[in-house]
């Protein structure tokens, strides 16, 4: 699934290639995603121009001039590109008034993804958005928020990092990679770690972020950002290594299961 690095690969190439352009065309499937949108909802944005791309945790937020918003989740193989021709999971066509631009297009071959058409006064409210935690890469997201967060939690760090209530986009690959360039088990119990040890884990996870976002992310297996792979996964320390050797120390890298998800530490460099 695109975790933030990959959603913000995507929203900068929004902005270079969107912003300023008006909607001439828009063609729907008509085929059901996560969230169904009533065709002529989608239509009524012709003549609308795209004025801003931002994003949210993983949900890109197009804002246009007539103060509507069109906000799209990824899901898990969904993919915003600029193409002319017409493939066979794509779900929405944007025509643009530039000859130079093809369309725009969201195909998603799983359907898991999400087209919402809103007004910006009901952002704060949409039950997708208000829940959200702080952005990882804020000055919010610091060790005195963190050590907030996890005392006197008992659960695994992991999974306070995946927790979308308390911050969001981390996902499972860059939490697995800042835990270990912090040095710490992803098993460790939140709330006994030290405020320090939580302070060296932000410094990582935005390290972290920020080396994926200039990588364009990372390609495992159906995330495309913008038409093209990412190349952070030539850099993972740990995550899908198990059984390989350590980068650091040439140990064995381990895996664990925590809620559900696949985790991977090195059992000497993480404590």
């Amino acid at each position: 699934m695109p975790e933030l690095p990959e959603v913000e690969t995507v929203r900068r190439a929004m902005e270079r290639h969107l912003i300023g352009h008006r909607i001439t065309d828009v063609w729907t499937s008509g085929k059901r995603l996560r969230e169904p949108q009533p065709r002529a909802l989608l239509r009524s944005l012709v003549g609308q121009r795209f004025e801003e791309a931002r994003r949210r945790a993983k949900y890109l937020l197009l804002g246009m001039d007539s103060g509507r918003v069109l906000l799209v989740h990824l899901g898990m193989t969904g993919n915003l590109v600029f193409r002319a021709d017409r493939q066979k999971h794509d779900h929405l066509i944007i025509g643009l008034d530039s000859l130079r631009s093809p369309p725009l297009v969201f195909a998603d071959a799983r359907r898991f993804g999400m087209l919402l058409v809103l007004n910006r006064a009901e952002l704060a409210n949409s039950p997708y958005l208000r829940h959200l935690g702080v952005e990882p890469l804020s000055r919010d997201f610091d060790a005195d928020y963190l050590h907030g967060c996890c005392r006197g939690r008992k659960r695994p760090i992991k999974n306070v990092l995946l927790d979308g209530r308390v911050v969001v986009g981390i996902g499972n690959i860059y939490a697995s990679e800042a835990l270990f360039g912090a040095g710490i088990r992803p098993t460790a119990r939140a709330g006994r770690l030290s405020r320090a040890r939580l302070a060296t884990l932000t410094r990582e996870i935005k390290n972290v972020l920020r080396r994926a976002i200039r990588r364009g992310g990372t390609t495992i297996s159906d995330y495309l950002g913008s038409g093209e792979g990412g190349r952070f996964q030539q850099e993972l320390a740990v995550y899908g290594r198990a059984d390989e050797h350590c980068v650091v120390c040439e140990r064995p890298v381990k895996s664990v299961v925590l809620a559900g998800r696949s985790s991977f530490y090195c059992p000497s460099c993480q404590k």
